[in-house]
């Protein structure tokens, strides 16, 4: 019985020591080894073999990039303005033995040296310019505190402003100025509007007037050739058809009463080459002429004759002239 209690103290013994001989180390760990109370060495992920009894392992080191929030803290800008500023930290331990000899407390050294390094920075700036400035302000805290924290065996790899806050009283002046402004741009944008649109009215009116009177000047021109051409067509009409004096005289009798529709026609004029045509057709019309034609033609002493109700008198023998009075006037 002895033997196999002293057997099962001898196994136990012997499984301690094995736990305490054996190390495994996980994959982006690193562990530092003391050996009577010394620093020895650092464990590498895998397996290792230490001295028992003799070699200490210390915790275990995350080797992998650590993020830490800092809550926000009050800083005093160039133009005497108190805002608070949080801001996140990444960092990460690339030598374990410093990190763990060289610095007691990793995130509070961080985090105070932060906190000065941020007063610094912010003291030489307006409140204005902090607002726009994150990058700037980021790139000056992680040169300075990579620079502070190399000799610990940590790399801050990044340094990112989460929130500027700055007093109440300075967002209510900011919000006015902000509502300000874009009432501004509204009014411009609006007066920008009308103006374009009363722009592009008149340039439309203009290119409708031009349109317009292009288009009358072409219909007055087609008009104007047309006439032209009709004129031309009659002229040689007639002069192909050989008409005589007598003919040429009828049709300008029958356009008399179209002459005389106007008010204001007082005096015709007849072409002196007709007197002689008048005065030859003058017997043929006679009595017909005061009912038919509505003008009188005469020899020597000239008639009379009514057209439109209207009296008009012929005289061919004094220049061609044909002359219109008003009703009830007696010709002469």
């Amino acid at each position: 019985m002895q033997v196999l209690i002293a057997l099962g103290v001898i196994i136990l013994l012997a499984l301690v020591v094995l736990a305490r001989t054996v190390r495994v180390v996980p994959q982006a760990r690193a562990g530092v080894v003391e050996r009577l109370g010394r620093y020895n060495r650092t464990l590498t992920p895998g397996l290792a073999i230490v001295v028992p009894f003799v070699d200490r392992v210390r915790g275990m080191i995350d080797l992998r990039e650590t993020v830490v929030s800092f809550p926000p803290q009050p800083v005093i800008t160039e133009d005497n303005l108190v805002v608070g500023i949080d801001t996140v930290i990444y960092y990460q331990v690339t030598d374990p033995r410093a990190a763990t000899y060289e610095i007691a407390n990793v995130v509070q050294a961080i985090e105070q040296l932060t906190v000065t390094t941020l007063r610094n920075v912010i003291g030489g700036i307006a409140l204005e310019k902090t607002l726009t400035s994150r990058d700037q302000i980021n790139g000056a805290l992680r040169v300075v505190l990579d620079e502070a924290t190399g000799p610990w065996g940590i790399r801050v790899n990044r340094v990112e402003i989460k929130a500027i806050d700055p007093p109440a009283s300075v967002k209510d002046s900011m919000e006015k100025q902000m509502r300000a402004d874009r009432d501004k741009r509204a009014t411009i944008l609006t007066a920008e509007g009308v103006r374009q649109s009363q722009i592009l009215t008149a340039e439309g009116q203009k290119q409708s007037a031009i349109l317009r009177a292009e288009g009358e000047r072409e219909a007055r021109i087609l008009e104007a050739e047309g006439q032209a051409q009709a004129i031309a067509t009659v002229f040689k009409a007639i002069h192909d058809g050989d008409a005589d004096p007598k003919l040429l005289a009828y049709q300008y009798l029958q356009t008399l009463p179209q002459i005389a529709q106007g008010d204001a026609n007082k005096l015709w004029i007849v072409p002196s080459e007709l007197s002689s045509a008048l005065s030859g057709i003058g017997g043929l019309l006679g009595a017909g002429a005061g009912a038919g034609t509505g003008a009188g033609t005469g020899g020597s002493s000239g008639g009379t004759g009514s057209a439109n109700g209207q009296e008009r008198a012929v005289d061919p023998g004094v220049n061609g002239l044909v002359k219109r009075e008003e009703p009830g006037a007696t010709a002469r």
